[in-house]
């Protein structure tokens, strides 16, 4: 049977919005599933201008091309007027819907195959070299960035979050892999306002967070408290589980580590202890893929080394080092260079070189600029012991051809 005539406009564009039924779109709308298939009938009436805002804003489109005729004797709105309602340029180039025709909508699908690329880049992240990931990540976003002008509604909020997720990909790369945190910070600025046009303060408080890392590694105690005072704000907003609250008190303890304030730290971690062994009914993010139980507890060695509780520190990174899943190359990395910190401490550089030896042994084949900065700080350490066979063989590998082009290199 032929289907009957209907406002194919109309109905074309709120699927391409993500909104599968008539139902959806008028809960969106505030209005009864009856007003919206008066509008999608075949001579649909045209909406108060209450309406008429609320429709073109969702779906992307002036109302012309959402299929409505304007009534006789009204004016015609002005197609320039038209086209710059409602576009806000942003400073990094994200842009509000403007009104657009119908061919130029992207339909719904979009957003799924979009997030598909970024779930992968996700994964590989934790075995692809940053310097090959990175360009992929970048060149996806710019992707994003001209897919979201052409996308309505959920389809639109949905690209949106999968890019904020990219944009925070790009900076976790550049901030802890190639350490450019100046670049960093542009693109942690453009997940941020990704996140805003997907309304996802999840996200929101996640970018937050790592924008604090930025201001912590130089010292600036009160610009990493102000953003991570953001973070926790946005998380309230997001009902956060128990697992994103307790990366939360762990991003904070790290920046108080870095500000000297180990004893803050080490609150902090024991809250985040208290908090996950709590529990919880909130799902967390399958983006959070970087914290867990383990991960905390390499926090809080490097608090316990910074703080000089050796002992502790020792045993807690030990425990880590077993516990660790062998995927986590990047992190075995850093808790490999902490235990080396470890025993340069306790005046044992033998042990300190062998731990040393071992991270550089990883990060020829998974580069982590952090790893890198761990192992460089034991050298300094064993300073005093530089004339001892164990320090020179740690030199030969640090100073070898392949490491030393690799760091100069990024």
């Amino acid at each position: 049977m032929s289907q009957p005539a209907s406002n194919v406009r109309l109905r074309s564009a709120r699927h391409a919005a993500g909104y599968r039924s008539q139902q959806e779109l008028a809960a969106a709308l505030g209005v009864g599933v009856r007003q919206v298939r008066r509008w999608e009938s075949v001579n649909p009436p045209w909406p108060h201008p209450d309406l008429q805002q609320a429709l073109t804003e969702l779906l992307g489109q002036g109302m012309e091309s959402l299929g409505f005729t304007p009534p006789a004797g009204r004016d015609q709105p002005d197609p320039v007027r038209r086209n710059l309602v409602g576009v806000t340029v942003a400073a990094v180039g994200l842009a509000a819907v403007p009104m657009q025709s119908a061919a130029a909508m992207q339909p719904a699908s979009v957003a799924s195959d979009f997030e598909a690329v970024t779930r992968s880049h996700r994964r590989l992240y934790w075995s692809v070299a940053p310097a090959t990931l990175h360009p992929a990540a970048i060149a996806h976003a710019t992707l994003g960035c001209a897919l979201l002008p052409e996308t309505a509604g959920q389809t639109r909020r949905a690209v949106a979050a999968a890019l904020a997720e990219t944009w925070l990909l790009a900076g976790r790369i550049e901030f802890f892999d190639l350490r450019e945190p100046e670049r960093a910070s542009g693109s942690l600025l453009r997940a941020l306002q990704a996140a805003g046009e997907a309304d996802d303060p999840l996200l929101g408080a996640a970018i937050l967070a790592h924008t604090a890392f930025i201001p912590a590694w130089d010292g600036k105690r009160d610009a990493a408290v102000e953003r991570m005072v953001a973070a926790r704000t946005y998380a309230r907003r997001g009902a956060a589980s128990t697992e994103f609250l307790g990366w939360l008190d762990a991003v904070e303890a790290e920046c108080e580590t870095r500000c000297g304030n180990t004893r803050t730290a080490l609150h902090l971690i024991g809250h985040a202890e208290d908090v996950l062994a709590g529990g919880g009914e909130q799902v967390t993010p399958e983006w959070l893929d970087w914290f867990s139980p383990v991960r905390l507890a390499a926090f809080k060695g490097n608090t316990q080394l910074k703080a000089g509780h050796l002992p502790q520190a020792r045993t807690t990174l030990l425990g880590v080092l077993a516990a660790l899943d062998p995927s986590a190359e990047k992190q075995t990395t850093v808790v490999l260079g902490d235990l080396a910190a470890v025993e340069a401490a306790a005046g044992d550089p033998a042990a300190a070189c062998g731990y040393a030896i071992r991270a550089l042994d990883q990060l020829e084949r998974t580069w982590y600029a952090m790893g890198m900065d761990r192992v460089r700080d034991v050298r300094r350490l064993l300073a005093p012991h530089q004339h001892e066979g164990c320090v020179r063989e740690l030199d030969d590998r640090l100073y070898g051809w392949s490491t030393t082009v690799s760091a100069l290199s990024r």
